[in-house]
């Protein structure tokens, strides 16, 4: 009798074990932020054909389910995969391919880069990017002088770190046939007394920028698989490359598709007549990782170069008060025209005389229109009653916090000390609006989302400058900050119900992280260390 007992019992065992629903894998004993409605907590869950399958405890979902991979969280920090929701992906990796000025402590720093880099190099043509005068002791702009002495053949053009000026040799200014007596609206050419001085703001950097030698394929590659690396390091499972054309998102799609590029990507793309013809003609286009139904449109230029479009002149330079880079009546045409093509409208607005003219377009061509979701993209200055447009369900903000942890220094000279209350006002835009995509404009600004979330709860540099915070009051909750990284980024690009949080029948995008960013420190945030990334339910890393 014994015996046949112990059988039954195995038995039984045996017949529970079979009622175990396969899963490709099970995430357990973790502090998982859901990033739901009600914002929940969660230990465990399962995922199956590369989705959310349920989400729990962990033993209920031990008991419920049967997978060949287990993964113990140990009670480590689980999120949402990280969105960047405005971004330069594809520019992040072609910058690799060049001089990079990021960090140049003074006009004689970036001369030895680009020194040392064609030294190694031998280029035709010497391209650079990242100088940012601000953080030198001459604050001015530089001037082309030395460029020409040790390189009077060779082009070379370095655009500065928010890529709305540029500073070109003589060489680079010959090819391009840029004279003192050329003109071009929406920017300006650097003159004194009459010779060039080699510095171009905005639209005349598009006579240079031509003239580049194009990339070719392979190094397009290596471009798109190398910012990938870094993206996946760093917690990023989905990224909205701020303009592109044509070639860049079929090369993306076919990377995708052949696998070597598993990073999700929203393709804004550049507002140029062959990439409108083209697209808005098409109409939306849209993949497991691929999605293509907005243009990037440029506005105005950026207050650092001050090229940024402002309602009266800039504090710290008389009469000036910068420009739009896009025609009035154009840009209301260009506006009606991607409405119609049932596109999503993404602009560049920095100035708020910019912004004003961008958010009174918005309102005039949506109206009467529903859940269109038409971008501000930086929404840096905005003053007067301007902020109420963001009211407007069609309206949304997508901001950027390190902007304002790396413009705090001089921001205030550029604007005075009324305009700098409405600039990089990121709380005072979500009571507006309700909802903020949250991004970094890298490689503008560096990579890394947790400086992105540390700037906008501390609204601190990294050395904890200013004291109390700058402009303390638009400083963001944690939860406000996850759910602009995450929900909120993915509402922007119209994909909040299939990513932006760990719900039943969403994308299997999360991560794991070394410390819970919710709870620990905020000085601590920017040391956060990415354990794994997932996407699709398959580790990045």
């Amino acid at each position: 009798m014994k015996k046949l007992f112990s059988i039954f019992v195995l038995i039984l065992i045996f017949s529970c074990e079979k009622e175990k629903q396969q899963v490709d894998a099970v995430v357990i004993n973790g502090t998982v932020y859901t990033v739901s409605d009600n914002f929940d907590k969660a230990e465990a869950f399962a995922i199956k054909d590369g989705k959310f399958l349920e989400v729990g405890n962990s033993e209920d979902l031990k008991n419920k389910y049967q997978a060949d991979t287990i993964i113990d969280a140990n009670g480590k920090a689980v999120f949402p995969g990280f969105i960047d929701a405005h971004c330069h992906f594809y520019g992040l990796g072609l910058n690799l391919q060049k001089v990079d000025l990021i960090g140049t402590t003074s006009f004689d720093d970036v001369m030895k880069r680009v020194i040392d880099y064609q030294n190694q190099r031998q280029a035709n043509f010497v391209i650079g990017r990242g100088w940012d005068q601000n953080d030198w002791e001459d604050k001015n702009f530089p001037n082309k002088k030395l460029l020409d002495a040790l390189f009077p053949k060779t082009p070379v053009a370095l655009t500065r770190i928010d890529g709305h000026a540029m500073l070109c040799n003589q060489a680079a200014l010959d090819l391009a046939n840029i004279t003192s007596e050329t003109i071009i609206d929406g920017g300006e050419i650097g003159v004194e007394n009459g010779e060039l001085t080699g510095v171009l703001i905005d639209n005349p950097m598009e006579l240079v920028e031509v003239m580049f030698p194009k990339p070719n394929r392979q190094l397009q590659i290596n471009a798109l698989l190398d910012a990938q690396k870094i993206c996946s390091n760093l917690g990023l499972t989905t990224v909205s490359d701020a303009g592109l054309d044509r070639d860049v998102i079929e090369l993306i799609d076919s990377l995708q598709q052949a696998g070597d590029l598993q990073m999700r990507v929203y393709a804004m793309v550049s507002n140029t007549p062959k990439n409108l013809d083209y697209y808005l003609s098409k109409g939306k286009i849209k993949t497991n990782s691929l999605h293509v139904q907005s243009v990037k449109v440029y506005a105005d230029g950026a207050l650092g170069s001050r090229g940024a479009a402002l309602k009266a002149p800039y504090s710290d330079k008389e009469n000036h008060f910068g420009a739009m880079v896009i025609g009035l009546d154009d840009y209301k045409i260009l506006a009606e025209r991607i409405k119609s093509a049932g596109y999503q409208m993404n602009t560049h607005a920095i100035g708020d005389s910019a912004n004003r003219y961008v958010l009174q377009t918005y309102e005039k061509v949506l109206e009467g229109e529903l859940d269109r979701r038409w971008r501000v993209e930086h929404a840096q200055i905005i003053t007067d009653n301007d902020f109420n447009a963001f009211e407007n369900d069609n309206i949304l903000p997508s901001i950027q916090p390190t902007h304002a942890t790396s413009d705090m220094y001089w921001a205030e000279d550029r604007l005075g000390s009324d305009r700098i209350k409405g600039a990089y006002a990121y709380k005072t835009l979500l009571e507006a609006s309700g909802k903020v995509a949250l991004g970094t404009d890298f490689p503008v600004e560096q990579v890394s989302p947790f400086l992105t979330f540390y700037a906008a709860v501390a609204r601190q540099d990294v050395n904890g400058f200013p004291e109390g915070g700058f402009n303390i009051q638009d400083r963001l909750t944690r939860e406000e900050t996850l759910k602009g990284m995450t929900i909120w980024a993915a509402y922007s690009n119209f994909e909040e119900q299939e990513k932006g949080s760990i719900e039943v029948g969403k994308y299997a995008d999360f991560i794991i992280l070394d410390q819970d960013i919710m709870e620990v420190d905020i000085r601590k945030v920017p040391e956060t260390k990415v354990l794994y990334t997932f996407i699709n339910g398959k580790s990045q890393l």
